[in-house]
């Protein structure tokens, strides 16, 4: 079934070719010197804490980091050998590098593994390596997905070669590492291992008993016990996976471990994931690119020339069982189900292959085309990011004018709902942590789910996120803050500057007692005079309208 192993290799089935689609896919990166992901700057102050903490005082007045065993420690590792190599700036930007790069080197390994050749239909894959997940800067999430694809395709590889006793020896150290960098990682690995090694154990069932080559039903194969014995086999073939399940037990049982599950089945937030696979600036562009990717997969199932890798597919439908049955929170992390869609979605694309017979030419058109959406998104996530670069450079000259080790409290602004173009600069107060080592009231801290945690009692409700983000009016179902209120409320004493990036229109009264010191369109950074007293106004007047838009 497949591809005609006696033809020799296309184009896109060559090694020069998926070296070159792995060199392409980093291109959108090369540029900007922070690659301009939603949370990564809040990360990279997080990593700065945690290599300098040791050196600075007034650090540890700020903040508590202590290490521990927790499954979200991928970048948080790496970055202890690069910084002092690279600078942890460029540390940073080398690893967040190497995730595209992974994520297409794995898919199109997986589909070599599969299909026997990369079959042309994979190529349309490839662009979900900047899937939204990643454009989030989730990058432990990310890094973890991305070493798990490769793992997945050696794990394939390695029972193709029937080396499945050292497969269960080089396995269980690979599945702790992988669960060290993310969890989610290791959970999809052991998802895709054993759909596959279902589908492995049957076949060879099958074969054993003489129904290879026979219609044999699905329900008289259940009958039989091909299924079960399938399922039970495989589980056992998995056990070299399993050990990361102690480490999640002593993680998750601790008094430390804060965060609540919850959201199950929320319809209407997945249908919007489906929606935003490949969300970054252009809504129309974005929607007609994941429009195609789901065109594709229906073809799968109406072209005659088509037809889907049962292992693969298998996967996929694992994939989408864990997608549904995933609530929106897990362990207080928001967006679980979300980051797990653009891989279910690039799974069941690269199951497909033509069938026995396609014509070279209908398979050079196909791979070309698939080369050309890849290209295309490529090449628009180019300019999307020197555009985000561009501003990055422009509020960041802000910085110029902090002292080290100041006190600041930065109100980023943003809008009710979900706008489809996030501006990359939520958590750019935090490069100030890292630039400037200075206090900045946008780190996250949750016990239990990252090394850090916020313990700066002076700043009281703006000490960490999301007191950063503000809004024009009160925002439902949100914490934000609208600005009017955070600037009447903040508790001046705690701090020394105060950073205003893309603010929505305040009342200027709100400036007594601050002096400008520098200033780009609406974004300023004041000084705090703390010899002049701030405005102080009654909750009437800082409690704007509530609108009521809709919101994920």
């Amino acid at each position: 079934m497949g591809e005609d192993h006696s033809r020799p290799l296309e184009w896109w089935q060559t090694r020069w070719f998926v070296a070159l689609m792995v060199l392409v896919s980093i291109i959108p990166l090369l540029k900007p010197d922070i690659p301009p992901l939603v949370d990564l700057p809040g990360h990279m102050g997080r990593y700065r804490v945690q290599l300098a903490i040791g050196q600075v005082p007034w650090l540890a007045d700020w903040y508590d980091f202590k290490w521990s065993l927790i499954g979200n420690l991928g970048i948080d590792l790496l970055i202890v050998p690069l910084a002092p190599v690279f600078g942890l700036e460029l540390a940073v930007k080398l690893i967040v590098i190497c995730i595209p790069a992974l994520t297409v080197l794995g898919l199109l390994w997986i589909a070599r593994e599969v299909h026997g050749r990369i079959p042309p239909t994979a190529l349309f894959a490839l662009p979900l390596a900047y899937s939204f997940p990643f454009q989030f800067g989730f990058v432990n999430f990310a890094l973890a997905m991305a070493l798990s694809l490769n793992l997945f395709a050696l794990w394939l590889r390695m029972a193709r070669l029937g080396k499945l006793r050292l497969r269960g020896i080089v396995f269980v150290p690979l599945s702790c590492l992988l669960w060290l960098c993310h969890t989610f990682g290791w959970g999809v690995l052991g998802v895709l291992a054993f759909s596959a090694e279902m589908i492995r154990q049957h076949d060879l069932m099958t074969e054993r008993r003489g129904d290879a080559g026979r219609h044999v039903g699905i329900w008289e194969r259940i009958r039989r016990g091909h299924w079960i014995e399938a399922w039970f086999k495989a589980g056992l073939h998995c056990l070299p996976l399993a050990l990361p399940m102690v480490l999640m037990i002593v993680w998750r049982s601790g008094d430390h471990v804060t965060g609540q599950t919850g959201d199950w089945f929320n319809w209407r937030a997945k249908t919007g994931w489906l929606t935003m696979v490949l969300k970054d600036r252009w809504e129309l562009f974005d929607i007609a690119s994941i429009a195609t990717l789901y065109l594709i997969l229906f073809r799968g199932f109406r072209d005659p020339n088509i037809e889907y890798s049962r292992n693969l597919g298998l996967s996929a439908l694992f994939l989408m069982a864990m997608f549904v049955a995933l609530p929106r929170i897990v362990f207080g992390s928001a967006y679980a189900d979300m980051r797990l869609a653009p891989f279910m979605i690039a799974v069941a694309v690269i199951a497909l292959r033509p069938r026995a017979g396609l014509s070279r030419r209908r398979a050079t058109t196909l791979a070309v085309l698939g080369c050309a959406f890849f290209l295309v998104r490529i090449g628009a996530g180019t300019v999307s990011y020197w555009m985000f670069d561009a501003k990055y450079d422009r509020e960041l000259k802000a910085l110029e004018h902090v002292p080290i080790g100041a006190r600041l409290v930065s109100f980023v602004g943003q809008e009710c709902g979900n706008r489809w173009l996030m501006t990359r600069v939520e958590h750019m107060p935090a490069l100030a942590l890292e630039r400037r080592l200075a206090y900045t009231n946008d780190q996250w801290s949750m016990a239990g789910a990252q090394l850090l945690t916020v313990k700066y009692l002076p700043a009281g409700r703006f000490a960490h996120d999301p007191s950063q983000i503000v809004t024009s009016i009160q925002c439902p179902r949100e914490w934000w803050r609208p600005i009017n209120r955070a600037l009447a409320r903040m508790p001046r004493r705690a701090f020394d500057y105060v950073w205003l990036i893309e603010p929505p229109a305040y009342d200027p009264k709100f400036n007594q007692g601050l002096v400008e010191v520098w200033r780009d369109g609406t974004s300023v950074l004041y000084r705090i005079d703390h010899s002049k007293p701030g405005v102080f106004v009654s909750d009437a007047e800082v409690h704007p309208r509530i609108t009521w838009r809709a919101s994920f």
